[in-house]
This record gives C-alpha cells, structure tokens and sequence, in this order.
C-alpha cells in the first residue's frame, strides 16, 4: 500500500475549473523529489466514481480542486472529509459528491477509506477558456507551494 495518492481533478476547458489540474502538472515535472515507492500524483480530470478502485490502495489522498466556499477568489482552503460532510456551502466544483462516493466505495471493497484531504481554491470564473482568470494566475504559484508543503507534511506523517 502506498502512503499518498495526489489527485489533480478539474475540467481545464473551463477557466479556474482546472487549476487542480494544472498544479498537478506542476509537480509532475518535480516528481523525482518524491519517493516513488510512497507517491502518485495523478490527473484526475473531471473525475467520476469510476476511479474509486484507486482508493483502496493508499493511506492518504491529497485533492487538489476548487471549492466553492463563498470567500474571494483566490481563497485558499485546507479541508478534510468531515469538513465537506459537515459544511454544505463548501462544495469541491462538481465532484464532491463522487469524491465522497467513492471514499464510501472504496471502504465497502476494502473495509477502510483512506484519509482525504483537499487543498482547495475559491475560483473566479468558470466558463470556456483554457487560461486561469488573472485573479488564480497569480496566486497559481503559492497554491502549488501549499500543495508541495502539505505533500512533504503528509508523507512525514
């Protein structure tokens, strides 16, 4: 079993929609830092349950998406799964319902879940562009900092 899958999830089609995309693009081309017997990193795209088989084989799973959670563009959000049960009005773009799914998937196959956790963005615009709004451009650099920090926090615990 493997400690952290990295799961990119977004439509880049559609503007801030797919910035969790484009950061884990970002650290594939770093992904020699990492131990490979302990990390994927993997491009979910607009992710549907039908990826759920890789749940059962790590121990934790960093998401990285949007959420709308009604702050200002930009905003940057660390949450786990019970802050998604818990809070109705953060919402992981359109996938948090088979993100959660598929965690209530994976513990019926295998009688755990993993740990999930979500390093979120509060999105600007989503409409058809393949280019971030100049708004998440600019912050695009410390959101896949944060997301290299909380890769190396999670491998460490």
């Amino acid at each position: 079993m493997k400690k952290l899958l990295v799961l990119g999830v977004g439509n880049i089609l559609m503007m801030d929609e797919g910035i969790g995309v484009h950061a884990l693009h970002e650290l594939l081309k770093e992904k020699d830092q990492w131990p490979d017997e302990s990390i994927d990193l993997v491009d979910g795209g607009t992710f549907t349950q039908d990826i759920f088989y890789l749940f059962v084989e790590y121990e934790k799973i960093l998401v990285l998406d949007i959420v709308k959670g009604g702050n200002t563009p930009g905003t940057i959000y660390r949450l786990t799964e019970s802050d998604l049960r818990q809070n109705e009005k953060q919402t992981l773009s359109l996938h948090d319902i088979d993100l959660l799914d598929s965690l209530g998937m994976a513990k019926m196959i295998s009688g755990k879940a993993p740990e999930l956790h979500v390093l979120g963005i509060e999105p600007e615009k989503i409409n058809w562009d393949m280019k971030l709004t100049p708004t998440l451009e600019t912050i695009f650099p410390e959101y896949v900092k944060l997301a290299r920090q909380e890769i190396n926090t999670l491998l460490s615990n």
